[in-house]
């Protein structure tokens, strides 16, 4: 495919997002009707839509519109690149005359919260959380992540898993944020077929998420039993094992943990998969609460565009009851551990200090905040330990 066609094709994709389709369904429904496309235009195509979603903003402004089309456009403008838009052989139809005149204009002044990509309400969000480095933040959330692996020291070392993940293209590199993670810094796409990620010598994580991990397990003795409240699809189960820990995994939706058990036995670690709801007393209890994911919005922009005041609301409410659940499930003299995937402070801090008003006997032993600046994800973290209970 010619640039131009691989420009059509993330035109067509992205109308069909913009009309309400997951990106992700989009890009597949494409590929399947699109025999012709190789490996290597499907992943150009790929690149450009959630170039074009996590820069929406500031390529609709750009591009003079907010259909697929002025997208596109809008990141030619900002690459200063002029399109060779024919009409024919796959190319997008020529420029009509508004657009060449939009492209013979200089590049306009974008308002700061166009030229951060970020919605105007979501704008005192990132402002009240991160203060002078909020600007610098959302310009990293513009470009895509980085892909980080875990390595799992039960069966490999750092050094052995980057020769033999070389061996197959993938080049990487260590990450000081996490002792275990490895970038990668090429041929990411190859990690999934490398022998390393097939028989679990490294998992994909982020290393924010690693960090997290390793946090909450340096306040811990090996063989200590661990519940994940909301364990999803299990990361931070699986490296809280690989310290050593006891893990027992829930969810609210249990179908978020059905790939749990492969990617356990993968690592060779022990998890039990709780089928209903999570009873008992535990020394730990690690709630990794639903969020806005606004750290993580470059591996997910989608989620940027489609969060309201109103759902912000309803997730703090929920994470507001997930801490008062985890409370309950943790033993006298235990520790909850409270992180999400945000950089919000309605969501992290505010929310341990409401808790920690309404539960004054819960003692605040550490925080941790993350934002892309560190390397990863945008992570916040809270280690709560209870007072033990007094006798007679």
């Amino acid at each position: 495919m010619t640039p131009a066609a691989r420009q059509a094709a993330a035109i067509e994709i992205l109308d069909r997002v913009l009309a309400g389709q997951p990106a992700e369904q989009a890009l597949t429904r494409w590929a399947r009707a699109s025999r012709f496309a190789g490996s290597g235009d499907r992943e150009a195509v790929r690149d450009l839509v959630f170039r074009a979603i996590r820069q929406r903003r500031s390529v609709q402004a750009l591009g003079g519109g907010a259909r697929g089309r002025a997208m596109v456009l809008g990141m030619l403008r900002a690459d200063g690149l002029m399109p060779d838009w024919t009409g024919t052989q796959h190319s997008p139809a020529p420029l009509d005359e508004a657009e060449a005149a939009l492209l013979a204009t200089p590049l306009p002044q974008l308002s700061r919260a166009e030229a951060g990509d970020c919605p105007d309400w979501l704008l005192p969000h990132f402002d009240a959380a991160l203060g002078a480095e909020a600007d610098a933040v959302l310009a990293l959330m513009r470009d895509r992540a980085p892909v980080f692996l875990r390595v799992n020291v039960a069966q490999a070392t750092l050094a052995s898993v980057q020769s033999e993940l070389a061996g197959e293209g993938v080049e990487t590199r260590p990450h000081p944020l996490a002792p275990q993670a490895l970038e990668v810094t090429a041929n990411p796409r190859r990690v999934r077929n490398s022998a390393a990620y097939r028989e679990g010598r490294v998992e994909l994580q982020d290393v924010a998420s690693q960090a997290v991990a390793g946090a909450l397990a340096a306040h811990l003795m090996p063989g200590t039993r661990v519940l994940d409240y909301c364990a999803g699809g299990g990361g931070k189960a699986l490296a809280l094992a690989a310290a050593g820990m006891v893990v027992s995994a829930h969810d609210a939706d249990p179908a978020r943990m059905r790939d749990l058990p492969e990617r356990a036995r993968r690592a060779g670690a022990s998890i039990a998969v709780l089928p209903g709801r999570a009873q008992g007393l535990w020394p730990v209890v690690l709630a990794d609460a639903p969020c806005s994911g606004s750290g993580s919005w470059r591996r997910a922009p989608e989620a940027k565009w489609a969060l309201t005041p109103e759902r912000l609301d309803e997730l703090c409410a929920l994470q507001a009851q997930i801490l008062r659940d985890g409370a309950t499930l943790t033993a006298p003299g235990g520790v909850l551990a409270y992180a999400t995937c945000s950089m919000f402070e309605a969501e992290n801090g505010t929310q341990i200090a409401d808790f920690q008003s309404q539960f004054p006997s819960w003692t605040l032993e550490e925080t941790r905040c993350l934002t892309p600046l560190d390397g990863g994800d945008g992570f916040f973290l809270a280690i709560l330990r209870q007072e033990p209970a007094r006798a007679g």
